[in-house]
């Protein structure tokens, strides 16, 4: 049984953030997440794309924000269970919340932060036979290292941002890029779109439109692929296929817990981002409430504040002092401090 004071599920950047904000508080986390590494979508789906909107960097890469948190939280020496799924959740006489996981790990905390992002996502997948037969051997549907594309042939298919980006990424890496989508008009930014047609004019993109991807072929791994334009199929050799076609959001085993649930989200209330069930919280993407936004930077709020509740529930009747780390500094669980280098009171008459 692994026991802590705030045990939160979801390892992306609100829930990495939320570590940070209960270490100030003297508050001990532990996190579970259903994907092998922390970082949520941030690691898994897009570390190379850019995010404008973080306070203070007016650039950042998804990846480098994962492990700035990382290296932010460290500190408080949090707990990670991870490539595991909270499943099944009780709680006993004495406000203890006991959560067990897909692989049967059970942990105990008197708060709950569920920061699961869209919560449990899987791609959308086109249907096509043996599919699964070939994913992991040619087939992927999330890009994690683009170097492995390195002087390979390529196919995209998709109609979206991401297809267009991904597209004109690995041109100046992959030795063929193909980009085929069901329809002639691509939906993207407008510098996406141009920049897409300027590669095609430089015969460094190919691009298949109105077409569709309508067969697999491969003893062992997949080698090629069919693709139907016009009534006319035409083979195309290759070493990886890569659909494109977003993601499904879903809460998963959360949505059978009791929550109150709007839209494939948790409604919370705003005060500290409560849920209908006291000492469960919501924060991030995961939750909902009248003007939300699905921001980054809202879950780094709504962690501050749901932190400052959590202490009160953790600790009853003891006052919490907030202060300024410009000014009190910040004492790492590790033994660790941070804090200002402290004037120096001298006479100058000497």
């Amino acid at each position: 049984m692994i026991k802590t004071d705030i045990l939160i599920i979801g390892a992306g950047p609100t829930g990495l953030f939320t570590v940070f904000e209960a270490g100030l508080l003297k508050l001990k986390c532990h996190l579970i997440d259903a994907l092998p590494q922390a970082g949520g979508q941030c690691s898994e789906i897009y570390p190379k794309k850019p995010i404008y909107d973080i306070p203070g960097f007016p650039e950042i890469l998804a990846g480098d924000l994962t492990t700035n948190l990382l290296e932010q939280c460290k500190q408080f020496k949090p707990g990670f269970t991870l490539g595991e799924r909270a499943e099944k959740i009780s709680k006993d006489d004495n406000g203890m919340f006991t959560v067990v996981t897909s692989k049967g790990t059970a942990h105990q905390a008197p708060v709950i932060a569920i920061a699961g992002g869209l919560g449990s996502f899987e791609p959308r997948k086109p249907s096509l036979d043996n599919l699964s037969f070939y994913e992991g051997k040619g087939v992927e549907y999330i890009i994690k290292d683009p170097a492995i594309y390195k002087n390979k042939r390529i196919v995209i298919a998709g109609g979206g941002d991401s297809a267009l980006d991904w597209s004109i990424y690995l041109a100046d890496i992959a030795k063929e890029v193909t980009l085929v989508h069901r329809r002639n008009e691509f939906r993207g930014a407008l510098d996406s779109l141009e920049k897409a047609r300027e590669l095609k004019a430089k015969n460094k993109i190919n691009i298949i439109t109105p077409a569709e991807i309508t067969q697999l072929g491969g003893a062992e791994k997949l080698e090629s692929i069919i693709v139907t334009k016009d009534e006319v199929q035409t083979e195309i050799a290759l070493d990886h296929f890569i659909p494109l076609f977003g993601l499904s959001p879903r809460l998963g085993p959360i949505g059978s817990w009791g929550l109150e649930i709007e839209k494939n989200a948790i409604k919370v209330d705003t005060f500290d981002y409560q849920t209908n069930i006291p000492g469960i919280f919501a924060i991030g993407d995961i939750n909902t409430y009248p003007g939300k936004l699905k921001l980054i930077l809202c879950g780094f709020h709504e962690a501050t504040l749901m932190c400052q509740s959590a202490f009160k529930i953790i600790n009853p009747g003891k006052k919490n002092i907030f202060r300024y780390t410009t000014v009190s500094g910040v004492d790492g669980f590790d033994g660790t401090r941070k804090e200002a280098n402290k004037p120096v009171i001298q006479s100058l008459n000497q």
